[in-house]
């Protein structure tokens, strides 16, 4: 397993080295941008709470990594459902429908960044984040369990997903986006889900199959774009927590359950969008664990990799 994930940690690194260097064309000069306004797109990993609660756990906290990175330049960011600019929402696939829940109610994050462009173009000033994957890997595996597609099918459906977020960038770009932070998903291969389901090497395969399409349908928009490898991030806190002063990087602190497919793991499963300071298993410090569910981080793993996402700034534009 350690040498597999040495091995997809290696090629996603050489990947994302590979369109760092076209991001950064022949310039030697680093310029700091201070973003005026921030608007973000995505699924669970950077919802700020859309429909009430954020996938983490809610402790009133700065906890979800899109809001600690606009923190981190002095601004606020919160949610479109509340007069913001966070368009992010749980469980939102990247294209298609149902989401990862079984909801069609719920907006792609092509319906969050058609809602957004039909507002108007973006600002030279603006940050645009966008990130997703998460929850397409989930629906998909959830087929995969109940039989209804195949590993190939999997494969494929995943690699078109990364197409599709790819798509996303460019339509953003196009409209006039000069800065764009891009993210794909994490590797799921790594979660408690993966675990308790023995598919560490499917989910593996599958985040990594849409993170791959992505990166190679943005490797002409590096003008505009940095990509923030997730995968690579979190490979990191699970692998050597002690060395991100965490306790734990494998094992979930939430005890809320939810009767619902809350995150799209199942019924009755635990979920983090249920969990909150009161629900936490007894004696655990949730600030030394990376984990808050079976699929989401904890809200210290979510600022730092906002903190890891606001340096990747600084040092690219």
């Amino acid at each position: 397993m350690t040498g597999n994930w040495l091995r997809r940690t290696a090629l996603a690194s050489a990947c994302a080295s590979a369109f760092m260097l076209a991001a950064c064309g022949s310039s030697t000069v680093a310029s700091a941008i201070t973003p005026q306004r921030f608007i973000a797109f995505g699924d669970g990993l950077s919802d700020l709470g859309q429909n009430g609660s954020r996938y983490t756990v809610n402790d009133g906290s700065i906890n979800i990594w899109t809001q600690e990175l606009a923190k981190d330049y002095g601004a606020t960011l919160t949610t479109a459902s509340a007069g913001g600019s966070s368009y992010a929402t749980g469980n939102a696939r990247i294209k298609a429908k149902p989401d990862a829940a079984g909801s069609s109610a719920t907006r792609t994050i092509t319906e969050q960044v058609n809602a957004f462009l039909a507002a108007g173009a973006p600002k030279d000033t603006d940050l645009l984040i966008i990130s997703g994957g998460v929850s397409d890997v989930l629906a998909n595996f959830a087929q995969i369990q109940s039989g209804t597609i195949t590993q190939a099918q999997y494969i494929t459906n995943l690699t078109q997903a990364g197409r599709d977020l790819a798509s996303q960038v460019r339509r953003l770009v196009d409209a006039g986006g000069k800065y764009v932070l891009v993210t794909g998903t994490y590797d799921l291969g790594r979660s408690p889900l993966a675990a308790a389901t023995g598919q560490a090497d499917l989910l593996s395969r599958g985040s990594t199959a849409l993170n791959e399409a992505l990166l190679i349908a943005i490797a002409d928009l590096g003008k505009n774009t940095l990509y923030i490898d997730a995968a690579y991030y979190f490979n990191l806190l699970s692998n050597l927590p002690g060395s991100y002063s965490f306790n734990d990087g494998t094992t979930s602190v939430c005890v809320s359950v939810d009767p619902g497919n809350g995150i799209g793991t199942g019924a009755g499963q635990i979920s983090s969008a249920q969990c909150n300071v009161n629900t936490i298993k007894p004696g655990l410090d949730y600030s030394k664990y990376v984990y808050a569910d079976a699929v989401y981080f904890t809200p210290q793993a979510q600022r730092l990799f906002g903190d890891y996402a606001y340096d990747r700034l600084r040092a690219r534009f």
